[in-house]
C-alpha cells in the first residue's frame, strides 16, 4: 500500500487523503472538477504528441537514408525502436495496475523508456481513454485506506474514560 496516502489529524477530513495523480490533481475520487475535460486533453495530448515524435523518427530514418549506410543498419535501427516502443507501452501499462518497486531492474528500463518513448504515450493515450492512468491503483489503495481506517476508528468509539476497568463485573439486577 502507497505510504503517501496520509491521514489527518483534525477537522472534516478526517482520515486518509486521496493521492493527487499527474494532470488530474484528486479530481479522480468524485470525477469532478473538470476530470472529463481533463482526461479528454490528456489522451489527445498524448496522442498528438506520439505523432510527434514518430514524426522526428520518420526524419531520423531519412537521414540515416541520406547517409547510405546500409540496409542493415537501416532495419537494425527500426527493428530497435519498435522493440523498445514495444517493451516501455508494456511496462507502462503494468505500471498503472501496481506500484514500481524500484528494484535495479526497473531503473534499468529508464532508457529503454526513453528510447520507446513512443509506446509510452501511447499506454498513456489508450489507459486515458478508459480512465485517468492509474487511477485503479490509486482507488483500490484510497478504498483499502479508508476502510482500515473506519475499522480502527470503529474499535475506538465512546468515551475511554467511561469504560470499565478490566475484570470488574456489571451490576445487574
Amino acid at each position: 500500500m502507497s505510504e503517501q496516502i496520509q491521514n489527518t489529524t483534525g477537522g472534516a477530513g478526517d482520515g486518509p487523503q486521496p493521492e493527487p495523480i499527474r494532470f488530474f490533481g484528486t479530481t479522480w475520487v468524485g470525477h469532478d472538477g473538470g476530470y472529463g475535460p481533463r482526461r479528454a486533453a490528456v489522451a489527445a495530448g498524448s496522442l498528438v504528441a506520439a505523432l510527434a515524435g514518430c514524426l522526428v523518427l520518420r526524419f531520423a530514418y531519412q537521414g540515416l537514408a541520406v547517409a547510405d549506410i546500409g540496409g542493415f543498419v537501416n532495419m537494425l535501427v527500426v527493428v530497435m525502436f519498435a522493440v523498445c516502443s514495444a517493451v516501455a507501452f508494456r511496462k507502462t501499462w503494468e505500471g498503472f495496475a501496481r506500484r514500481p518497486t524500484g528494484s535495479v531492474g526497473e531503473d534499468s528500463l529508464r532508457s529503454l523508456k526513453a528510447i520507446g518513448f513512443v509506446g509510452v504515450l501511447l499506454a498513456y493515450f489508450f489507459r486515458s481513454l478508459g480512465e485517468a492512468p492509474g487511477e485503479k491503483l490509486h482507488r483500490e489503495e484510497y478504498e483499502t485506506a479508508r476502510s482500515q481506517y473506519e475499522k480502527r476508528r470503529g474499535a475506538r468509539a465512546g468515551n475511554p474514560a467511561a469504560r470499565r476497568p478490566k475484570g470488574a463485573k456489571s451490576k445487574r439486577k
